[in-house]
C-alpha cells in the first residue's frame, strides 16, 4: 500500500513538473506578443495649425462718427422712445376695453367643437368647462388678448398680443382646430 502511495506521489510530482514547464513557455509567448503589440501601436498626433496672422486696422477718426457723441445718444433715445410708444399703442386699446367672458380661460382649455353659418356670417362653437359658446370674428378668446380674425369650418384663427422676454408687446398668430369626434 505504501508503494502505491509512493508511486502516486512520484507520478504527481512528475505531472506538476511537466505542467510548470509548459506554463512558463506560454507566459513568455504572451509577454512577447504584448510587447510586439505595444511597439506596433503608436499614437497619431496631428500637428497644430499655424495661427492666423493678426493685421491691425488703423482708426480713422475723420471718416467715422464719434461713438460717444451727444448726437448719437440722442438718436438712440428717440428710437427707443418711438418703439415704446408703438408698443403702448398696440396694448392700450386692449387695456381700455371691457373683457369678454371667454378671456378668463386659457386658450388651451378652449375646444372648437363645430361651426355654422348664422345670418350669413360664420360662427364657431367652442366648449369651455362643458359649456358651449358661439363666437365670431371680432370676439376675444384666451388670456393673451386673443381676437378672432377668421372662422372656418375646421378652425379659428386668432391674433394674440403677448410680452416677449424683453418686455415688448408683440402680436402672434394662434389657431384652434376643430376637435373631431366630440360628444
Amino acid at each position: 500500500m505504501r508503494r502505491i502511495h509512493y508511486a502516486v506521489a512520484a507520478g504527481l510530482v512528475l505531472v506538476l513538473i511537466g505542467i510548470s514547464g509548459c506554463g512558463s513557455s506560454e507566459q513568455e509567448e504572451l509577454q512577447q506578443w504584448m510587447t510586439e503589440q505595444r511597439n506596433a501601436t503608436r499614437p497619431r498626433i496631428e500637428p497644430l495649425p499655424e495661427p492666423t496672422k493678426f493685421s491691425p486696422q488703423a482708426y480713422n477718426q475723420e471718416a467715422s462718427i464719434e461713438p460717444f457723441s451727444n448726437q448719437k445718444l440722442t438718436q438712440a433715445l428717440k428710437r427707443d422712445a418711438n418703439q415704446v410708444s408703438a408698443n403702448a399703442a398696440l396694448i392700450a386699446p386692449e387695456l381700455n376695453r371691457r373683457k369678454e367672458p371667454l378671456e378668463a380661460s386659457p386658450l388651451d382649455a378652449v375646444v372648437m367643437v363645430g361651426s355654422l353659418i348664422k345670418v350669413g356670417q360664420p360662427v364657431a362653437l367652442v366648449r369651455v368647462d362643458n359649456l358651449i359658446y358661439q363666437v365670431r370674428v371680432g370676439n376675444y378668446l384666451g388670456q393673451n388678448y386673443g381676437r378672432i380674425t377668421k372662422v372656418t369650418e375646421t378652425g379659428i384663427t386668432l391674433r394674440e398680443i403677448v410680452q416677449d422676454a424683453a418686455g415688448e408687446w408683440t402680436e402672434r398668430p394662434a389657431t384652434l382646430q376643430l376637435l373631431e369626434g366630440t360628444k
